[in-house]
C-alpha cells in the first residue's frame, strides 16, 4: 500500500499521534510519501523524523498509484489537500489535530482505530461533487475547482455590488448584496451555513445560491440542481471585485463574466459506519445540549 500526507503544522501536543501514526504505517510495511514542507516542520520543531520515502511539492508530483491521501490538520487543510488531489481518485482521509471538523472528522484518540479499519476494509467510499468556475480571462489559473463554495464579494466595505445572475441564461435576479455564495452540498456546513444557508446531505445533488447581506429582506437562499449553469455579472462604484474558491483568492473586474457548474470529477472520501454525517452534525452544532445555568 502507498499513502501520501499532507499537512502544514501541529502543536506540540500532537506530537504524539504522529509517532503512532507512522510507527503504525512502518508496522504495516506502508510506503510513505509527504508534502516536503509538512515534513520539514515536523522536524524543525519536534525533531521526530518521519519515515517517508518521497516527498510532493506540486500536484504532479503525486502519482495516481497512491491508494490514500491523509490530511492532517483541519477543515481548511482538507481544502487544500483537494489541490493536490484533484482528478486522480485518491480518497482523502482527514484527520484533525484540533477540534472535530466536518471533513477532518478523525479525531486524535481515534487515529488507530480508523488505521485499523482502513487497513481490513471496514470503510465505505463517498464521492462529493466540486463546482467548476469559468472566466474568459481563467481567473484561478489550472484548476478552477471548489468543494466547498464559489463566493463573489465586494472588495472593501464600501457600497453594496449588483450581481446579475442567471441558471441556464434564464435570468434568476438582480442580487443587489454584500455577495453571493455557490455552495455544493459539502460547503452547507460552511461559509454558506454562516450566513443562514439550510444543510443539506453530501449526497444531495444540489446548489445552494445563497445570498449575503441582502439588501431586500424576501431575497432568500435558493436551492437548484446541480445540473444547472449559473452565470454572474457583477457591477457596482468600485470596478474590482474578489471571487474565491474555497481558500483561495483573486480580483477581477466587471468586463469578467463568472459561469459556475457542476465539475466533471468528484472527490473521494471515506465514511466509517460508526461516524455518520449526522453524527457529526449532532456533535459539532451540539443539537441536543442544554446550556440552560441549573436552579436549585
Amino acid at each position: 500500500m502507498k499513502i501520501a500526507i499532507y499537512g502544514r503544522k501541529i502543536k506540540a501536543d500532537f506530537l504524539e499521534v504522529i509517532q503512532k501514526l507512522f510507527q503504525f504505517l512502518a508496522e504495516k510495511e506502508v510506503e510513505v510519501v509527504m508534502y516536503e514542507p509538512f515534513y520539514r516542520h515536523i522536524y524543525t520543531t519536534t525533531h521526530f523524523k518521519p519515515l517517508v520515502s518521497a516527498f510532493f511539492n506540486q500536484p504532479k508530483e503525486l502519482k495516481t498509484d497512491v491508494n490514500f491521501m491523509f490530511s492532517i490538520g483541519g477543515d481548511g487543510t482538507f481544502l487544500e489537500t483537494i489541490y493536490f488531489v484533484r482528478d486522480k481518485q485518491i480518497p482523502i482521509v482527514g484527520i484533525n489535530s484540533g477540534r472535530l471538523g466536518f471533513l477532518a472528522d478523525i479525531s486524535q484518540e481515534n487515529v488507530i482505530p480508523a488505521l485499523e479499519q482502513i487497513f481490513s476494509g471496514n470503510f465505505e467510499i463517498t464521492e462529493r461533487s466540486l463546482l467548476q468556475l469559468q472566466t474568459s480571462n481563467n481567473l484561478f489559473g489550472d484548476f478552477n475547482y471548489a468543494l466547498n463554495e464559489v463566493t463573489i464579494l465586494k472588495k472593501d466595505s464600501s457600497s453594496m455590488i449588483n450581481i446579475q445572475t442567471f441558471v441556464n441564461d434564464e435570468f434568476l435576479n438582480n442580487y443587489w448584496v454584500d455577495g453571493i455564495i455557490i455552495s455544493t452540498p459539502t460547503g452547507s456546513t460552511a461559509y454558506s451555513l454562516s450566513v443562514g444557508g439550510p444543510i443539506i446531505t453530501p449526497d444531495s445533488k444540489n446548489f445552494i445560491i445563497n445570498p449575503i447581506a441582502p439588501h431586500t429582506l424576501t431575497v432568500r437562499p435558493l436551492i437548484v440542481p446541480d445540473d444547472n449553469v449559473l452565470s454572474f455579472v457583477v457591477k457596482g462604484r468600485s470596478n474590482i471585485f474578489l471571487a474565491t474558491l474555497d481558500y483561495r483568492s483573486a480580483f477581477f473586474d466587471s468586463s469578467v463574466e463568472l459561469k459556475v457548474n457542476k465539475a466533471d470529477f468528484t472527490i473521494k472520501t471515506i465514511r466509517f459506519a460508526d461516524r455518520s454525517f449526522f453524527a457529526t452534525l449532532r456533535e459539532k452544532l451540539m443539537w441536543g445540549a442544554d446550556f440552560r445555568p441549573q436552579f436549585k
